[in-house]
């Protein structure tokens, strides 16, 4: 989210306080505000815009949070006390560089961000030699007394406070809080022979968040004919529910567009009204056909990677697409010269949900689902197309234009 920020100012976006009005927009204004892990930014194009086009997305991933009081020891190991957050896939945990990273709350309420300069903890694997039978039966983790990764060899004294306001650049006396995670050291790459695929941790869904701000920070193009306000939502805690403060089922973005909509001097009665003529692109990672497991998927809607960004459709509603609604994406598709996909479910498989069904639950806006198919979905590290990958924001700058 702070990344998210950072180039939004970089494009000439202003931050506004989450507390304060508005400014009165009499002209073009292009804008964000924060809350902690999630971020609204919007465009409004003049005073006469009468509907919002909106992207969302999640800016969490799953994955291993330290606890409060997370220090242990075993054997002559120093150990971190974990909390699993969402559904990650735990094996992929195994065996990898981690590094420490989140952010320590001051005493004044600010936060200042921090990750440790290099890999300080590692989850290891039982030897093949003390689990003979683990190549036919698979890993088998218990989640409290097999996620402990060791981070010291005796260095008894040693604390994730102290050392998080180290990295954070503050003295520890003036901290309060710290929350912090496990995060792969390895960064994102390029891979294979032809450099087509890219693999990288938290794919699902800092992918779709990237794309919605490149996408946003290059619509600059708006123009009077455009009656459109044009907002990105990232939101946090999909994972998990969404069901926070800063999560889709949360008024964050319903309080954000009646606060836009006042701007432009509109009434609560019209603010409502401009609602059923608005529409929402909803981007999270689809799941691409596995090589290794084709029987997993419906042939007939299996998205390949490197074949375009899909479309997501449940008839139980898991995913908000409509025939209706799929047309804004149908439409962007086509005006961005690009390929897209269909992604359904076997009946045998049911599908995660996203953003998606909750937003248009709770604002009534026709929404649309799509993502970028990927593999290895809530693995500590996913694999994408490269193509799909930048064939995302080309997408969502037409879908924001209208």
């Amino acid at each position: 989210m702070a990344t998210a920020a950072q180039r939004l100012l970089a494009a000439g976006f202003t931050w506004f306080d989450a507390t304060s009005s508005l400014p009165s927009a009499q002209k073009s204004v292009k804008g964000f505000v924060t809350r902690d892990g999630a971020l609204v930014a919007f465009v409004v194009p003049h005073s006469s815009a009468d509907h919002f086009r909106i992207v969302g997305a999640h800016t969490d991933s799953p994955g291993l949070h330290l606890k409060p009081n997370p220090e242990g020891v075993a054997a002559n190991f120093g150990t971190l006390e974990v909390e699993i957050y969402g559904s990650p896939l735990l094996n992929s945990w195994l065996d990898r560089d981690l590094n420490i990273a989140g952010y320590v709350v001051h005493r004044d309420g600010t936060q200042r961000l921090f990750t440790s300069p290099s890999p300080v903890a590692r989850l290891a694997q039982l030897a093949i030699h003390l689990d003979r039978g683990v190549n036919e039966s698979g890993v088998v983790l218990d989640k409290h007394a097999h996620l402990r990764p060791v981070w010291h060899t005796g260095a008894a004294d040693l604390s994730v406070r102290e050392l998080a306001a180290r990295w954070a650049g503050v003295a520890e006396r003036d901290v309060v809080t710290v929350r912090a995670q496990l995060v792969g050291h390895e960064p994102a790459r390029l891979i294979g022979v032809d450099q087509s695929m890219v693999a990288g941790g938290r794919l699902d869904n800092q992918l779709s968040c990237w794309a919605a701000i490149e996408a946003v920070c290059n619509t600059t193009q708006i123009t009077a004919n455009d009656a459109g306000i044009g907002v990105v939502a990232l939101f946090d805690h999909e994972e998990v529910g969404s069901e926070s403060t800063t999560g889709a089922a949360g008024p964050l973005l319903e309080h954000m567009l009646e606060r836009i909509a006042h701007s432009i001097g509109r009434s609560r009665n019209d603010y409502l009204a401009m609602l059923p003529g608005s529409s929402c692109l909803s981007c999270d990672n689809a799941h691409a056909v596995h090589p290794n497991y084709p029987e997993r998927h419906d042939p007939k809607h299996a998205p390949l990677i490197n074949r375009g960004v899909a479309l997501k459709s449940n008839s139980n509603q898991r995913y908000a697409t409509s025939a209706s609604s799929a047309v804004a994406f149908l439409s962007a598709c086509t005006a961005a010269k690009v390929k897209h996909q269909l992604f359904v479910s076997r009946n045998t498989m049911p599908c995660g949900s996203t953003i998606g069904p909750v937003t248009a639950t709770r604002l009534g806006i026709d929404t649309v689902d799509v993502g970028v198919p990927q593999l290895s979905m809530h693995s500590a590290r996913e694999v994408c197309g490269a193509r799909d990958a930048l064939d995302l924001p080309r997408i969502i700058s037409k879908f924001l234009r209208g």
